[in-house]
């Protein structure tokens, strides 16, 4: 590595270290000076509405001990074509963002999160309908956000050229377009921002990792597989989903599908 890059990247690395901890006044935080909380979710734009997901228990039935589904954990960047049934789309869901309890002020999900702050929106592009059990469509094919208090989910439109729009989003990944189902993760920094300030940022990736790894051990329970994308167009995700890019962004997504 020549100098430059070096000196660049030991510049970039202060973001995995917690010295901002010490930097930052936590007495001045928004939260600290009485200013209220963040809604835990995105509130239902005008004309938005929810869709329940189907109950995943009894309908699923996920296998294997948990030291092979660790042991078993790769990326799979092949599927099957065939649909994901809705009551497993319900399960990974839940798995991944699903709410387990609330409290005042507190919403306790499946995942772990810096102070609970739960900074991350799910967004989905299913380029293939899931399906009921009877083998009815329960859900067009076309982009959705997840709400995890009601486990509905909100559907947002069906651009045209769907598969090569998620395709290009994930930096012409082609198995991203192929795949049944395919996570966007999206950040509102603010959430942890309110609690956190400038120390919030480090904290909000850590927790989308917490969020992957749990999709890869439901998806393979259930007999899927999923890849993680980290490489893909900024602009193009965040378009995707009408996102602002600035309070509201794409930061991961996964790729889904029945496992080959």
């Amino acid at each position: 590595m020549n100098k430059p890059t070096l000196m660049k990247a030991r510049e970039l690395r202060e973001f995995l270290r917690d010295d901002v901890r010490r930097r930052t006044d936590f007495t001045q935080t928004d939260q600290a000076l009485g200013v209220d909380m963040p809604p835990v979710q995105k509130p239902l734009a005008q004309g938005e509405r929810l869709l329940p997901l189907p109950e995943w228990r009894g309908a699923v039935h996920p296998r294997g001990t948990l030291d092979e589904l660790i042991g078993n954990r790769k990326s799979v960047r092949k599927y099957l074509d065939e649909p994901l049934a809705a009551a497993e789309l319900s399960f990974l869901l839940w798995a991944t963002q699903g709410v387990r309890r609330r409290t005042p002020g507190h919403v306790l999900r499946n995942v772990p999160s810096a102070g609970n702050r739960h900074s991350t929106e799910t967004y989905l592009a299913l380029t293939r309908v899931a399906v009921t059990a009877e083998g009815t469509a329960a859900f067009s094919p076309g982009l959705y956000r997840y709400a995890p208090l009601e486990h509905a989910l909100v559907f947002l439109g069906c651009p045209d050229r769907l598969e090569e729009r998620v395709t290009h989003a994930a930096l012409e990944q082609p198995f991203a377009g192929a795949a049944p189902v395919v996570f966007f993760w999206a950040c509102l920094p603010y959430r942890t921002e309110w609690r956190y300030a400038e120390a919030s940022h480090k904290v909000i990736a850590i927790d989308q990792g917490h969020i992957c790894q749990n999709l890869y051990l439901a998806a393979g329970a259930i007999g899927c597989g999923t890849c993680a994308i980290a490489a893909y167009r900024q602009q193009a995700a965040d378009a995707l989903f009408g996102l602002d890019g600035q309070d509201e962004f794409i930061v991961y997504l996964a790729a889904l599908g029945k496992a080959r």
